[in-house]
């Protein structure tokens, strides 16, 4: 492996990074195809970062910075100068730092990458984007496809693969079948465009170790499919010659408690809800505190300093609330950023925060029985289930298909109000490295022992030939200089 410091090669060694969402050490049992990779290669435990979320994990992989300096704070945060909670943005300019790509091209000015899937991939400097993009029509129907850049590559994938199977990628039908759009469309584009690095997204591990929890046969069996339908993949990288990074943003462990972290400050006095038709809407502007739920962390908006001592009593003694980290404590685990909001909640090890506000079920808004990741002013994994209290969800649910199919606009109500059926849930670090995330090299002695979040872009410079971006990055495998490492 080169040296950090050597002159790059006329011809990067081309790479391919899977992001294998969810892949631990016990995952790793029933993926023999990966399992031999790292046997053939090499492998290390893979530090995260707080929050163990995906965008705030993979902002930390690219820019080689923690989330106090490239500014994600987890999959979304209180945008105070617009007055809204936005979730699952899209625009890469979201990312502060020096991203791979840049890097690259500094000592190789013709260095192509490929974002299948990866997320802030709207925007972003890369050859070659393909990332989730539905059709919202005019009339309110919202349809399945993806946004491409060059255009033509949408045209080119849908061609051969069919439509985007957004349905298969998130909510109650997630599953397999977005996994293996994501798998073909990489390999398509490997064989006839070659990048120098290709990144690819598989999300499929996160939906039934959600559903059923990590220890579940469910849970064991996604991973055999997914590892199953990577072997093709896994193949043509080995005829190409392109080295392989797979790698996890974070391990999912068995949670059971549901904390209802907005509730408790609005029965504090703290939140406020404005109404319209009988529905009640969260109103973060007029908040004196509010949470912007995500996973295993939450992030507490306080309006007024002299509003801080409130919110922190309000939580204090809140049943499943672990930490309540302050300016401190986010400077301790590199989340200070003004997105943070005044105080950060985590949870304990077997529970997570729902994002649900109001106090009687007849007043939620309309939209928190639909998958409907964008108005939710926080995280909700309850949209991964058909409501199981509901005896006619199932002819809700084809009846509304049967609208869409008709090009009728339609509502598919049908996910729980009650967030019991969760069984796991991430987003603190590990506190077993079995439970962790995991970094999988093809190359054998690429990686000896534990490997920090930030150590991973310095680690694929290393690994395409080419010298790390600054003079504070050490080389792969190490932590680099002042950054912090779980």
């Amino acid at each position: 492996m080169s040296d950090a410091t050597s002159a790059p090669t006329s011809d990067p060694t081309p790479l391919l990074v899977l992001d294998v969402v969810g892949l631990t050490p016990r995952l790793l049992a029933h993926m023999p195809h990966l399992r031999e990779l790292a046997g053939s290669g090499s492998s290390a435990p893979l530090g995260t970062v707080l929050p163990a979320v995906t965008c705030s994990a993979q902002a930390t992989f690219l820019t080689g910075a923690l989330p106090s300096e490239h500014g994600i704070v987890g999959n979304g945060w209180y945008f105070r100068d617009l007055g809204e909670v936005l979730l699952w943005r899209q625009h890469n300019a979201l990312v502060g730092g020096d991203k791979i790509w840049d890097a690259a091209r500094r000592s190789h000015p013709g260095y192509t990458v490929a974002n299948i899937c990866w997320w802030y991939a709207m925007g972003a400097d890369t050859d070659i984007t393909v990332t989730p993009r539905p059709v919202y029509y005019a009339d309110g129907r919202k349809e399945p496809d993806c946004y491409t850049r060059p255009a033509e590559l949408h045209e080119e994938l849908t061609g051969r693969f069919g439509t985007f199977p957004l349905f298969h990628y998130w909510g109650p039908t997630a599953g397999l079948p977005s996994s293996q759009w994501i798998i073909d469309a990489t390999r398509h584009i490997m064989a006839t465009r070659s990048p120098d690095l290709t990144l690819c997204y598989l999300p499929h591990l996160d939906y039934d170790l959600q559903r059923f929890g990590p220890e579940d046969p469910r849970a064991h069996r996604a991973a055999a499919d997914l590892d199953r339908i990577l072997a093709p993949l896994l193949a043509d990288a080995r005829r190409s010659g392109r080295t392989v990074l797979a790698l996890s943003e974070y391990g999912i462990t068995r949670v059971g408690r549901p904390v209802d972290i907005n509730r408790a400050l609005r029965r504090a006095g703290l939140l406020e809800v404005h109404v319209q038709d009988g529905m009640e809407y969260l109103d973060p502007t007029v908040s004196r505190a509010f949470a912007v739920a995500d996973h295993q962390i939450a992030h507490v908006y306080v309006r007024r300093p002299e509003d801080l001592e409130a919110a922190r009593e309000a939580l204090r003694d809140l049943p499943g609330v672990a930490e309540l980290l302050d300016d401190a404590g986010k400077k301790e685990h590199g989340l200070d950023h003004p997105r943070s909001g005044e105080l950060v909640a985590v949870a304990d090890p077997d529970a997570w925060f729902t994002y649900y506000y109001w106090l009687d079920e007849d007043r939620a808004p309309d939209f928190a029985r639909l998958v409907d990741i964008h108005r939710k002013p926080g995280y909700d994994p309850a949209e991964l289930f058909m409501d199981p209290l509901d005896p006619y969800v199932k002819v809700t649910a084809a009846r509304a298909l049967a609208r869409k199919k008709l090009g009728m606009r339609y509502r598919m109500a049908v996910v729980p109000l009650d967030p019991s059926p969760v069984r796991g849930s991430h987003g603190r670090l590990p506190a077993d490295p079995a439970d962790g995330p995991l970094l999988i090299c093809s190359v054998p002695g690429a990686v000896t022992g534990p490997v920090p979040a930030t150590g991973v872009k310095p680690l694929l410079l290393n690994l395409a030939g080419l010298p790390a971006c600054g003079p504070d990055e050490q080389s792969a495998g190490g932590n680099p200089a002042g950054l912090h490492q779980n």
